[in-house]
Formats: structure tokens, sequence, C-alpha cells
């Protein structure tokens, strides 16, 4: 029994938040990255926790798969309904269901986005900081462990959810986590939960840590002759201390695509894009200092502005770099890689990306949150060009094998999805038969998001 048989039931359950319309299925069924289309059976719009549970119930019954979908930006295709059933369509929970400004938290509902609750935070002098680039929903930010350009100084969404409440897969609501700062009750429900990428439970409300604005801020960019200088300035940087807000490497081809996808001219060098947060004086002191920094390793072309329109543009053409990439191969898709790697092996990390791109004469731009270790290289084919299509695999597999033997992970911030599952069992050796535990022991039925996360082997 799967969907045929819970059609009915979730049809008289939502009424018209139940379709089988082949245009919704098919946009919920197309990713930003390469993999095919797969769209579900039928797309449920639920509108309360409630109604959540209730959905659950029902499929959990009919053993019908169910799959969260958010904002559909993700890079890993985790919102595929690749065994068919449902896609629970998060978009109209969309409420701020509190904003407590002394505690510095705010209580959403997942289908809000983080452009949506900076708008409504504006006010209270209070922001939230995760910032993965797409106006992402937060449900979706949650489930997949999103990061993003200001994880060097304000962490990911690890260290931003104090709690949660989840729909279980057989219908159970909990909650994990409380609104107190720290806690030591218990097992971790809450981080167990954050990067789970739908397959242990639906997120419907999130506590989130929040920050207070920033007196000052300050952005730049300069120049290097060589990634390998940008990166040795990277690593002093973060070693000195110097707190920076965001610090965004782009080499030579990512700004060839920002260009002419965003009519710019920057110099066709490699580049480090910054953000200092703070007061005025300790702005201007952290930009002395990295601007010495960076001299010491050759930096040219250093330009500041305080101005919120120009920042608000450098950062805008950053954020776009996924579709700048396409400039490059028009008509080809998308294959993202986003391996991190301890600070100290950064440079050996890229260096060998570098090498290997030329090798197997691909474009790949690079570009990453670099201040922690995270870089991208936006991979751009063409899926009908066999001899393309294995260079690329060859790429991906040498980056990946790259990241774990320099102690580091296949994925910083993108998830597993379908993308990565390849990897886990190298990444996670014997640990990953505990994850399939926990996976059975959460749903037994294994309605929830399958195939996604775990590679093949008892759910």
């Amino acid at each position: 029994m799967t969907f045929d048989a819970a059609k009915d039931a979730l049809s008289d359950l939502l009424g018209d938040r139940f379709t089988q319309s082949h245009a919704v299925r098919d946009a919920h069924g197309t990713n930003e990255a390469h993999f095919a289309a797969a769209p579900p059976d039928g797309v449920a719009f639920p509108i309360s926790t409630e109604e959540v549970s209730q959905i659950l119930r029902i499929c959990h019954g009919f053993s019908c798969p169910v799959i969260p979908y958010g904002a559909g930006t993700g890079l890993e295709g985790q919102h595929l309904a690749t065994q068919g059933g449902i896609t629970l369509d998060m978009s109209k929970m969309n409420k701020i269901l509190a904003v407590q400004d002394a505690d510095m938290l705010a209580v959403v509902q997942p289908g809000v986005t983080r452009e949506q609750l900076n708008e409504d935070l504006r006010a209270t002098g209070l922001f939230f900081p995760v910032d993965p680039g797409a106006n992402a929903s937060i449900g979706g930010m949650t489930a997949t462990r999103a990061s993003g350009t200001t994880a060097v100084r304000y962490g990911t969404m690890a260290q931003n959810v104090l709690a949660l409440e989840v729909v279980m897969a057989d219908g159970t609501i909990i909650r994990t986590g409380t609104q107190a700062p720290k806690s030591s009750a218990g097992y971790d429900m809450t981080h167990l939960m954050v990067g789970s990428e739908g397959t242990l439970g639906i997120i419907t409300e999130i506590t989130l840590r929040l920050q207070g604005q920033p007196e000052a801020i300050s952005a730049a960019t300069c120049r290097f002759d060589t990634v390998g200088d940008a990166v040795d300035t990277v690593i002093m940087t973060i070693q000195s201390g110097i707190p920076m807000a965001r610090i965004e490497l782009v080499d030579e081809q990512m700004v060839t695509a920002f260009n002419r996808h965003s009519g710019g001219d920057l110099p066709e060098k490699p580049h480090l894009f910054l953000e200092f947060h703070g007061s005025p004086s300790s702005v201007k002191e952290q930009a002395e200092l990295f601007g010495a920094l960076a001299d010491d390793h050759g930096a040219d072309g250093f330009a500041w502005t305080d101005s919120t329109e120009e920042r608000n543009a450098l950062w805008r053409m950053r954020h776009q770099g996924h579709y700048a990439t396409a400039t490059l191969r028009p008509g080809a898709k998308a294959l993202a890689t986003d391996v991190c790697v301890p600070i100290s092996r950064l440079a050996e990390a890229v260096a060998e990306a570098q090498s290997e791109r030329a090798r197997l004469n691909l474009v790949a731009p690079i570009v990453g949150h670099v201040g922690d270790g995270n870089f991208h290289c936006g991979i751009r084919m063409d899926p009908d060009d066999p001899d393309e299509v294995a260079r690329v695999a060859e790429f991906s597999e040498g980056l990946a094998q790259c990241a774990l033997r320099l102690g580091g992970t296949v994925s910083g911030e993108h998830g597993i999805g379908l993308g990565k599952i390849k990897y886990m069992t190298k990444q996670h050796g014997p640990a990953l038969s505990y994850m399939r535990a926990v996976k059975t022991a959460m749903d037994p039925t294994n309605i929830l998001n399958p195939g996604k996360m775990l590679p093949p082997g008892n759910h």
C-alpha cells in the first residue's frame, strides 16, 4: 500500500490543498542541479502542525513516502520524490510566531524565509545571521544544517537553532530543546534533527538565536596574483584572531562569470570579498590589521566601502554565483561541490582542486566561505556527453577523497541528499550502522524522504 491507498484520505483531509496537478507536481520535481526530474504523486500544503501530524498518520498507515519541501533551492536533490509518494510543501506555514527581544530569539514556522525574517526584525535592532545566499526557508536551512557567507563569525544553523517542534513518522508531535541558552538534560534531539534532511521527522517550528545588528559595517575587495596567496592570507587572518564577518574567495574563473552575469569589470584574478562588523573603531582596526596581512601576501586593488548600497551589490553578486557560472557554459547542467577542510589544509585542498580542474579540462569556478575552510567548485557539464560526465565524476570523486584525506568532510553545508550518498561509508565507517539504527527506530516503515542521505542497506 502506497500513494494510491493514501490519496483519498489526504484529499478528504486537505481538500484543494492536496493536488495531483501535473504542473504542480512537475514544479516540485525539478532542481537547481543535474539530478533527473522526480515529481511526486501528489503535493500537500499543510497549514498547521496538527495537519502535518494527521498527514503523517495517514502516510504511515499506508506506507506512503513523504518528502518535505521548503523553497526548493537545495543543490543535492533532497526534495526530489525519487520513490514517489507526496511532497509536503511547507510554504503556507510561514508565520513568525514570536520575537523575544530580551532573550534575543525568534520562534518561526518552517515556511518563513531568511529574508522575510530579517525584514520583520529590522525595527528590533536584531537580525538572523545565517546567510546561505538563496532566500531559503528556515525549515529547509534547519533540515540541511545550512551555513553561508557569515558562518565564520556567527556559525551555522547548528549553532543558531535552540529548539524545535517536530512531527515524527507516525504522527507523534515532539518538542526538542528549550529557550534557555544551554541545557544538559538528556540526548540532544535538537541537533540530531538539524541536518537530518527530512529523514527523521518533519520540522514544524524552529526557535532561533538572534544577534544584535552591528553598529558599523565595512566591506572590501582585494585581488591576488594566485589563489595560493589569497588562501594564505585567509589562513593568517583566522590564525591572527581577526573577527571577520565574511571572508570569501573567488578564483579567476569565478570572476569571469561574475563580470558576465553582473556586468562588472573586476580584473580576472583571484579575489577576496570581505566584511567587518562591530563598533566604528573596531571595524577600522580590523580592516587595518587585515590590510597589513594581505599586503604581506601581495594583495592589490583594495576597494573599501561603508555604503549599504555598495555592500548589498557586492553580496548580491556573490550570492548569484551559482547562476553566474551558467554564463561560462550556457545550457550546461550544474554539479556543486562543497567540501570543507581544516583551515591549516585549505591551501593544499584548493591547489589540488585547481590542478585537477586544469588536467581534466573542466569549467569549475572556485568560490567559497574560506574563513571556515569551506569552498565550492561549481562544475558545469553536458550530461549527454559521456566523456565529459566521466571527467566530472573523476574530478568530484578526487575532490571528496582529498577532503577526507586532509581530515575534512565531503559536505560543509549543502548536505548529502542524493549526490553524496556514495561518500557516506568512507567518511563515517562503522558509525554509519548506528545512523541506520537511529533511522529505523524513528522511521520504521521508511516513509520519511526515503533514498536520501543513507546509502542502501537496512535503511
